[in-house]
């Protein structure tokens, strides 16, 4: 498409038609929002098109539940396209700022770049009558806790369960964006220092309460402007996940060369860290061939160096059969944690998913702590706020393993204690959700 020369229909449909297009995958159960192309609109809409598609999906419980109170009956499934340009147009009505004629007229417009001119008149007619009765049609869904809330009702149900007095914080928490923070390069800089050199590009921000290294913007940015971002002085993570270096620490610091692993190691911020703070002989592995090369690019740009290997880390295949010092264990999990930065787990995720994980986390534990020497340390981390994937997993691990002893630090400022690991809830101008329980192998 070219960047000088508006669409057919003129940018604003275009733009509305590529956030359907890129939200049928997910109302279908067929994709994420991690295939967003948003170089599928003109340079100026790519901005406009990612707050559609992502706040589309955070807001996606209780939007489903006004449509249906709009719609005479649902849309077939082949007009599923359709269906997300309504749930699109509500979004816009709701939560942005856009003028109510515009959000109307260009949603319904959009219908016929997706070669179905009939909507226009049904979405026309839906997105007016939402004008009309806003207050009665969202009084009237919002009797449903799960929909006020924006959660699907199994895992409302689940943050409930586990967490009786700070289930609806996170609910809420998970809602808004997450915040973007920074993680300064300690060889290049301190963050005192690079926190100047923002200030003098005319962006603020505050350091981190609990990571070393971060920094929380007041407001995001393309990371483009960061000062020294391509000559790897800086990355983008949260604070929650920085925390991993530091939990490491003890068992790396005094051990310059020592065998680490980086297990699941995907997209690769918490193996940068590594490499960032400690001298050693790094091996990073995942399942995913794709994601692997994320790795590599962010460690390129860094200008660092692990071993990577397309691995599966049940198996050990992969392994050369020397014992590691050290594991970090960045499972997989249900990102129950880190929901405000990928709002689709909310339709994506299912209640049956969790056990199919836990199980999935059980065998990794089982298989890297036999590769893990007497005395070294194994970290185990999720971006999960779920019990069952986390202080549960662990109690049945170190049930099962007598050479197990736990050295999760307790004289930590941040999280709580959660069975034999600490826990993190996501916060709204905070870190995210994350678990940690840190392990060392008994010697003889």
């Amino acid at each position: 498409m070219s960047q000088n020369r508006p669409p057919k229909g003129g940018s604003g449909q275009e733009v509305r038609a590529a956030a359907a297009r890129a939200l049928v995958p997910i109302l279908t159960d067929q994709g994420s929002l991690a295939g967003l192309d948003e170089h599928s609109v003109i340079a100026r809409d790519r901005s406009l098109l990612k707050e559609l598609c992502y706040g589309t999906c955070r807001r996606l419980p209780r939007l489903e539940a006004l449509a249906n109170s709009l719609l005479k009956q649902p849309f077939k499934k082949r007009d599923s396209d359709i269906h997300a340009l309504l749930l699109v147009g509500i979004y816009q009505l709701l939560y942005m700022r856009i003028p109510a004629h515009a959000a109307v007229g260009e949603t319904a417009g959009a219908a016929r770049l997706l070669g179905k001119e009939w909507a226009t008149r049904v979405l026309n007619g839906c997105l007016r009558r939402l004008q009309r009765e806003s207050d009665e049609l969202q009084a009237a869904v919002d009797r449903d806790e799960s929909v006020a809330l924006e959660h699907p009702p199994w895992l409302l149900n689940a943050l409930h369960s586990a967490w009786p007095e700070q289930w609806r914080a996170i609910a809420e928490a998970n809602n808004e964006p997450g915040p973007m923070t920074l993680r300064v390069n300690q060889r290049h800089n301190d963050r005192e220092a690079y926190l100047q050199q923002l200030t003098e590009q005319g962006l603020s921000g505050h350091l981190c309460l609990h990571a070393p290294d971060g920094i929380t913007l007041d407001a995001p940015c393309d990371v483009t402007i960061l000062p020294g971002f391509e000559e790897g002085h800086v990355s983008v993570q949260d604070e929650a996940a920085q925390l991993s270096a530091a939990l490491l620490g003890p068992a790396l610091a005094p051990r310059p060369g020592a065998h680490v692993l980086d297990a699941c190691c995907a997209p690769g911020g918490k193996t940068a860290h590594l490499l960032e703070q400690f001298d050693v002989a790094l091996t990073a592995i995942d399942s995913d061939n794709q994601r692997l090369g994320r790795v590599d690019d962010t460690l390129n740009r860094l200008g660092l160096t692990a071993e990577l290997q397309h691995a599966d880390a049940t198996q050990q295949d992969w392994w050369n059969g020397t014992s590691f010092d050290a594991i970090l264990l960045d499972a997989p999990c249900s990102g129950t944690g880190v929901i405000r930065r990928h709002p689709d787990i909310k339709k994506l995720r299912r209640k049956e998913d969790i056990r199919q994980l836990a199980k999935l986390q059980r065998q990794l534990l089982d298989n890297l702590w036999s590769l893990l020497r007497p005395g070294g340390t194994l970290l185990y981390a999720t971006c999960s706020v779920l019990p069952e994937e986390n202080a549960e997993q662990i109690d049945a691990f170190l049930a099962r393993t007598p050479d197990a002893k736990v050295t999760t630090p307790n004289d930590v400022a941040w999280g709580e204690p959660s069975g034999q690991g600490r826990q993190l809830f996501p916060a709204q101008s905070s870190h995210d959700g994350f678990f940690y329980a840190r392990l060392e192998k008994r010697t003889a």
